[in-house]
């Protein structure tokens, strides 16, 4: 298991609360915040641990994580 510093789970963790903001309310579940979380950290651990590119992949994604039944 990859194991990341304390100052990038900071940055993933508000990459994520940045990503929800983009999510509409009534869509945004814990289900769906799961998801995006998820795909933050496999990003992360494929190597983009910027801020923005976090946060390019995770709004990259929104759409489809929305589409999938919940």
């Amino acid at each position: 298991m990859r194991r990341f510093s304390p100052e990038l789970i900071q940055v993933m963790r508000t990459a994520l609360n940045e990503a929800m903001t983009n999510i509409p309310p009534e869509r945004a579940t814990s289900a769906v915040k799961a998801h995006v979380a998820e795909l933050i950290l496999k990003t992360a651990a494929n190597g983009q641990t910027s801020y923005y590119g976090l946060i390019a992949a995770a709004s990259g994604q929104i759409q489809t994580i929305l589409s999938r039944p919940m």
